[in-house]
């Protein structure tokens, strides 16, 4: 039987600390990270999508980290492409390809042979779907997958319908979150380890509100006046995120700051519910709950022991 390279992947939701942890395993265990954010692939959004800051890209080797115009559509199938592309270039070199992020979809499709272009089975729902686009516009379709499954809607413009409607059939094929990995492959040509990050409830949601009060004090609200200066819109897929879609409510006047900064708190908080759910669905993670340790390096220590008779 042919040993299969390893990889490491650290998810968990927002504010949890992947960054950190992903960092450090890369220089203790000779690894290189891949980002598996959606939204730090893009350029001139550093703040808003908590980007490893310049101190920490030179801790460890970073891929797919500030490589997007904002402007451009991006997909979930050429992160894929992209991604696989990274983690063969770092198996080949002898180093420990470290997944480290918080989309879910972008995970799936590097641990599953996830396939975007299949044809539908129920042609008859797929023609159900066009009819609604037609008569109530595409947006009315992107309302209908943000309710099913908001993870997927972010990745996908509102205005294209087409790829709404894959989106769609996919989930009325599959009928849960689950179906992913239960339906696609696993990914046969590397053994994924899975660390899964989590602190108590109350912990978590206290990092998550101090963070959003540190990005407003770093600037989001002038980051955003950019990007929108750069022609980016509430339409544009990148000012989906939490975080960009709130400061252009404010910026427009539809809310005060002290709402629109309320508003990313409590976003932020379902998010990371959302991952979490996610993320739980995965029977080979290992979960580590930081709050279980006296600090942040005690947590990591016993991180290490566990990874090193694995790896």
């Amino acid at each position: 039987m042919i040993n299969k390279p390893k990889i490491l992947v650290i998810a968990g939701p927002t504010a949890v600390g992947k960054t950190k942890y992903a960092i450090e395993m890369a220089r203790r265990f000779d690894g290189e990270v891949v980002n598996c954010d959606s939204m730090q692939i893009y350029k001139y959004m550093d703040i808003g999508s908590a980007k490893p800051t310049a101190e920490e890209l030179s801790l460890a080797v970073h891929h797919l980290v500030d490589f997007v115009d904002p402007r451009e559509d991006f997909s979930v199938a050429e992160y894929q492409k992209l991604a696989k592309e990274a983690i063969r270039d770092i198996i080949s070199r002898g180093k420990l390809p470290v997944i480290s992020g918080g989309t879910g979809l972008y995970l799936n499709s590097l641990l599953y042979e996830m396939d975007f272009s299949n044809a539908p089975r129920d042609t008859a729902y797929r023609d159900r779907l066009w009819k609604i686009a037609e008569e109530n516009g595409s947006s009315h379709l992107h309302k209908m997958l943000m309710e099913k499954d908001p993870e997927i809607a972010v990745t996908i413009h509102e205005n294209n319908t087409k790829k709404i409607i894959r989106a769609l059939e996919r989930l009325n094929e599959s009928g849960s979150i689950r179906a992913f990995t239960e339906v696609n492959k696993a990914n046969e040509y590397y053994d994924p380890i899975l660390v899964g990050l989590s602190r108590d409830r109350a912990e978590l949601y206290d990092r998550i509100n101090a963070r959003v009060d540190i990005l407003m004090e770093k600037g989001l609200i002038d980051e955003v006046k950019k990007l929108m200066d750069m022609g980016l819109t509430f339409d544009s897929i990148s000012m989906k995120g939490i975080g960009y879609k709130e400061i252009i409510s404010y910026l427009e006047g539809q809310v005060d700051i002290s709402e629109a900064t309320d508003n990313i708190k409590k976003n932020s908080r379902h998010y990371a519910k959302r991952q979490l759910t996610w993320f739980r669905r995965y029977d080979k993670m290992f979960w580590l709950n930081i709050s279980d340790y006296e600090s942040d390096n005690d947590a990591l220590e016993a991180l290490t022991k566990w990874l090193q008779i694995r790896l």
